[in-house]
């Protein structure tokens, strides 16, 4: 099953961002309680978020007054038409009581299915680039590996196995199993996790060797005549204000998995424009034939991630949901990837230092963290599907099951248990 994720930008009706602002904390406190219902029986989300822009606190003080609007994004299995039918069929509660604050939404009378999807259709923002830690992986296929490896850490807690050979053990655990009906998908479906697609990599490799010519001359020109006139971002956290960072970590760290959505402005030029789509177009290319199995650049913490440009390629937004706290997020970003990280978004206004394109920026921890959070927006709901499982998790149990299933020798079966 193919994942997908769809972004979707509209204008709030003017007067109506604080009663929109309370119904989006109502949504996250009913996440909060487990008692979003709707988004759960659909059964094919794997994150959402609704958050509101260009109100309140600004990125960057711009003479330019912009009108608030609402951005939603959800990660999902199967087609875009297929989610569009269940969204505003099953969910159309949750998604009414939201989108009705927003310009031109159908009326209550003209509301319906149909309605629905062809307005938030209209309001589609494509994606620049899609990173999913686990491809393939089903919302439903998920939580029932999830499950399996709970019942199997149960069976094998419930007696003791001294003396008994872990190819034994193995086998009983597959017996107990399979009699188990919760288990019957076993029979019916095999899996296996994702390879490197070798030929795809040795493909972007050589076409990365035949535009070095151009690349490097390309690094030349941003460095001589952009970035040395660069307006840099020297501020350090301490220099933040106190009261917008307060209420960013309010939304943080009441699960295992957190979120990060930001928002930049791009800088002026077709020079940066080329650049940064040519950043995404190597990012897409490495996603689909290296980063599949559930590493982004080393980083073994990313559920899915994204890019998007809107406005005329004048502005950005980046969403993650992540394993783990901020702070430990971005070290591993910096850690990893600084080179991808300052290759995009140097090409955005006000970053840290950089030196042709991918040097300096994100390696500068200290103003790349500053940068970072004056640059975040608060998501203000926030939904996962399964929020106490790490990506880790949710890869090693793809593992168990695949395991289960075959006959292992006893080496083998010793490697299998380490996974549980």
């Amino acid at each position: 099953m193919r994942q997908n994720s769809i972004t979707v930008v509209v204008p709030i009706v003017q007067g109506k961002v604080e009663e929109l602002l309370q119904r989006l904390a109502e949504i996250n406190k009913e996440i909060d309680r487990g008692t979003a219902s709707e988004f759960e029986q659909l059964g094919m989300v794997h994150f959402a978020r609704w958050l509101v822009i260009d109100h309140g606190k600004s990125y960057i003080d711009d003479a330019t007054k912009r009108n608030p609007k609402l951005v939603f994004v959800a990660d999902f299995d199967g087609n875009l038409a297929e989610f569009f039918a269940k969204l505003c069929s099953e969910s159309s509660n949750t998604i009414d009581s939201v989108f009705c604050f927003c310009e031109d939404y159908p009326s209550a009378e003209n509301r319906n299915p149909q309605s629905r999807t062809s307005y938030l259709q209209s309001n589609l923002v494509k994606d620049a680039a899609v990173y999913i830690g686990a491809p393939g992986r089903t919302v439903k296929q998920i939580k029932q590996e999830r499950e399996l490896r709970d019942a199997i850490r149960s069976f094998l807690d419930s007696k003791s196995w001294v003396g008994v050979s872990a190819k034994s053990i193995h086998q009983q655990v597959k017996s107990h199993v399979l009699a188990d009906a919760r288990f019957d998908f076993l029979n019916k479906s095999t899996v296996s996790l994702p390879k490197i697609n070798i030929p795809g990599l040795v493909l972007v490799g050589l076409i990365l060797i035949l535009l070095l010519p151009l690349i490097i001359v390309w690094l030349l020109i941003v460095h001589f005549f952009y970035e040395v006139k660069d307006e840099n971002f020297t501020m350090k956290r301490s220099g933040l204000d106190s009261d917008y960072m307060t209420e960013l970590e309010s939304y943080e760290d009441f699960k295992y998995q957190n979120q990060f959505s930001q928002l930049v402005d791009m800088k002026t030029g077709w020079v940066r424009l080329v650049t940064i789509k040519a950043m995404f177009l190597l990012s897409r290319g490495l996603i689909k034939t290296v980063f599949v199995q559930g590493k982004l650049m080393g980083i073994p913490t990313i559920h899915f991630a994204k890019w998007v440009m809107f406005e005329d390629n004048s502005r950005v937004l980046f969403f993650s949901n992540f394993d783990g706290s901020w702070q430990q997020y971005l070290g591993d970003f910096i850690d990893n990837s600084g080179w991808g990280l300052t290759g995009i978004f140097s090409n955005t206004k006000v970053f840290p230092k950089t030196n042709f394109l991918l040097t300096g920026g994100a390696y500068d921890e200290e103003h790349f963290l500053a940068w970072s959070r004056n640059s975040q927006v608060v998501t203000q709901a926030w939904y996962a599907a399964y929020p106490d499982l790490s990506i880790k998790n949710v890869n090693n149990n793809t593992k168990i099951r695949s395991l289960l299933m075959q006959s292992l020798s006893e080496k083998h079966a010793k490697k299998f248990f380490k996974l549980i």
